[in-house]
């Protein structure tokens, strides 16, 4: 693949944010309307001395060149009193099912021994993902006896009538990097299938190969259909020393597959680097990829995990 950079295209001081949330616009997800792209993302909010994520939009044209409208309100609401999605929801991944937007939920709460516990829930839309309503208080995938933690950053695709979902669980929490308070954690990309959306089936193994060693932390996958062939790109680093460490932080890969479950890995043909002295110099994180008409875009976060914003890149298809 080769990618060219159109820079940072949302910036939370520039743009906007409802009100209340502060810097940040994490995970970019689009969803492709008749006369726009609206592109949901995970902002914060201030909790004490912690924070809460929620869950805006900003539209663009749908040439993503320039912003049409942002949101004024958070599009949906957290979770209740010890639900999964309780102190928020990061990332909002949206996909269309008829006249209806489902949104699948990477929902997160807080715990005492480690920093956090997260799960895949599920809200629907009948406005073009202005609000969003869960099905039910519980998610649809948690911990199992195979992935016993850290269940989320779910991509669903239906391709050729299967549903499809690649998504993230942890493998085990390792020590403190010095100077932070709670231990850090190791996760992997996995693959479920369904036949409704809300019912799946999953084994509990990883299915990309790792490049750093066994405590390479695999985030936040996105796939497109080009072809007969699946392309997947997603976000990687090291499981400690990550926030402070450049060399040590997120990164793009890319992998490639037949039917989505057997797959190829190469972070060579992944076509974007890092820019020296720009927004994304230290970090590539958080990507999504998304057709338009006729071209390919990869949103994307750079620098201290979306606090300036995202940008975006367009596929050289000829290449």
């Amino acid at each position: 693949m080769k990618w060219t950079k159109r820079g940072l295209l949302f910036e939370p001081a520039r743009h906007g944010l409802p009100a209340g949330c502060i810097g940040f616009a994490q995970s970019p997800q689009a969803l492709v309307c008749d006369d726009r792209v609206r592109v949901f993302f995970s902002t914060r909010q201030e909790d004490g001395n912690k924070y809460l994520s929620r869950v805006s939009f900003v539209d663009f044209d749908r040439g993503m060149t320039h912003v049409l409208a942002t949101a004024t309100e958070p599009v949906i609401s957290l979770g209740g009193l010890g639900c999964f999605d309780e102190h928020g929801i990061f990332p909002l991944h949206v996909c269309r099912q008829g006249d209806t937007v489902l949104g699948y939920i990477s929902g997160w709460s807080r715990r005492v021994a480690v920093s956090v516990e997260t799960a895949i829930g599920l809200a629907t839309s009948n406005d073009e993902g202005r609000t969003f309503h869960r099905l039910g208080p519980g998610p649809v995938m948690g911990p199992t006896l195979e992935e016993p933690f850290l269940v989320g950053d779910p991509f669903v695709l239906v391709d050729k009538g299967v549903w499809q979902m690649w998504y993230i669980f942890g493998t085990r929490w390792v020590g403190k990097t010095p100077g932070d308070t709670n231990p850090d954690r190791v996760y992997k990309i996995a693959h479920a299938s369904s036949v409704d959306g809300i019912d799946w089936v999953r084994n509990g193994s990883p299915i990309i190969a790792d490049r750093l060693g066994a405590d390479e932390c695999q985030a936040l996958p996105t796939v497109l259909r080009l072809g007969d062939r699946q392309h997947m790109i997603f976000c990687y680093r090291h499981a400690t020393d990550f926030r402070r460490n450049p060399d040590r932080g997120y990164r793009l890969g890319y992998a490639y597959s037949m039917d989505g479950r057997t797959w190829t890995r190469d972070d060579t043909q992944v076509g974007i680097e890092r820019t020296p002295g720009a927004w994304d110099s230290d970090m590539l994180c958080y990507p999504h990829v998304f057709a338009c008409d006729g071209e390919v875009y990869l949103l994307y976060n750079g620098n201290e995990f979306g606090r300036h914003g995202f940008g975006v890149a367009v596929l050289d298809q000829e290449g």
